[in-house]
């Protein structure tokens, strides 16, 4: 039984583990180790039980060793952490790429431990203690990689899901390709989409001004930190290239095709995309299971939200997602909530339709 966790960096996501874990598992004793000031915020907080003074006091007793630490870090604070857990520790970390990490615990762990990869598909704008959030990992889905028959998958898998995540497995090449696909390079393609835009046009700020909702949706990502993408990029190049190879034949494609004046040989290509997109679930979130949406039309006007969430309070009906779709000042908009199941979401359209409230299903 896992009764003491040793917390290795209490940023946004050690700091939301803890949390998480404070209020659905009060059995457990965390304890943290980071630089003082943050260990002092946690504290305050309530986050950690226990400020441990040094790596070797921090994981000593520990039953369970989170290392929520950057993928540069990682390789550094396993060798630091391996001369001194105890046989049958579980040690797990929260990494965005995992194949080298994995490969790294294997070598540096002492065979008396179990190292099972770990990647929350959870964040924020903003990271460090003061973000954290007990409810970050809410139906999150989580991947973990390792043998998942093994007692230590099973053990990390039970206290992911006490922090309300959802577990997925994957072995970690397939998941570094997988994020590299969805994630990095996504990342990468709205950077270098900005950069075309101020480097293309003169009037800059005027681009600005007239760019839409889609171009706005594309490259939001393009405001993340290069620090905290760089350990990423480097821990993943390999996958990265790949899919950046594909994607630049793609693109030399379409240029060849505008060059050339065969704009309808671009038909299939979009015809491929669209039935591709099509395919992303668009009933869930982060969620493993599928939930049912409803959609539901506000005035901009204050209370209008309240109203609605009350609405469903007062029937019972639990809303598992919420997501302002859109919205014009003096107008209003539209708000996406997802409902477990089909029969919850009728019986959310009848009472908001009793309401007032303007809301569909979308079939």
């Amino acid at each position: 039984m896992i009764r003491r966790v040793a917390i290795i960096g209490v940023g946004l996501i050690g700091g939301s583990l803890a949390l998480a874990w404070k209020e659905r598992r009060s059995d457990l004793h965390t304890v943290g180790w980071d630089k003082q000031s943050v260990l002092s915020e946690a504290l305050h907080r309530g986050a950690i039980d226990e400020a441990a003074l040094s790596l070797k006091a921090a994981v000593r007793q520990a039953d369970a060793v989170v290392l929520a630490v950057p993928l540069d870090a990682m390789e550094r604070v396993l060798r630091k952490v391996a001369p001194h857990v105890r046989p049958g520790t579980l040690i797990t970390d929260v990494g965005s790429v995992k194949a080298d990490v994995m490969t790294a615990a294997g070598r540096l762990l002492p065979d008396t431990v179990s190292f099972i990869g770990g990647h929350p598909m959870a964040g924020a704008e903003h990271g460090g203690i003061s973000n954290a959030d007990a409810f970050l990992f809410e139906n999150a889905t989580y991947i973990l990689c390792g043998n998942t028959q093994s007692t230590a998958f099973q053990m990390a898998a039970d206290l992911v899901k006490s922090t309300g995540a959802r577990v997925i497995s994957l072995d970690p090449v397939t998941h570094d390709r997988i994020a590299a696909c969805v994630s990095h390079v996504p990342q990468l393609v709205a950077t270098a989409l900005m950069d075309a835009v101020a480097a293309c046009s003169t009037e800059y700020a005027a681009s600005l001004r007239l760019a839409a909702g889609g171009f706005r949706d594309m490259t939001r990502i393009a405001s993340s930190s290069f620090d905290t993408w760089k350990p990423i990029l480097e821990a993943n190049s390999g996958a990265i290239t790949e899919v950046l190879s594909v994607l630049m034949d793609a693109f030399r494609s379409i240029a060849e095709a505008l060059s050339e004046g065969r704009v309808d040989t671009l038909k299939p290509a979009f015809e491929r995309a669209r039935a591709t997109r099509s395919k992303i679930p668009r009933d869930f979130k982060g969620f493993l299971a599928p939930l049912c949406d409803v959609y539901v039309y506000a005035e901009d006007k204050p209370g209008t939200l309240a109203h609605i969430t009350n609405t469903l309070f007062a029937s019972g009906i639990n809303i598992k997602d919420i997501e302002l779709l859109t919205i014009r000042e003096g107008t209003g908009g539209a708000f996406r909530m997802s409902l477990v199941n089909e029969s919850a979401a009728d019986e959310a359209v009848r009472v908001l339709s009793a309401a007032g409230c303007r809301a569909h299903r979308l079939n």
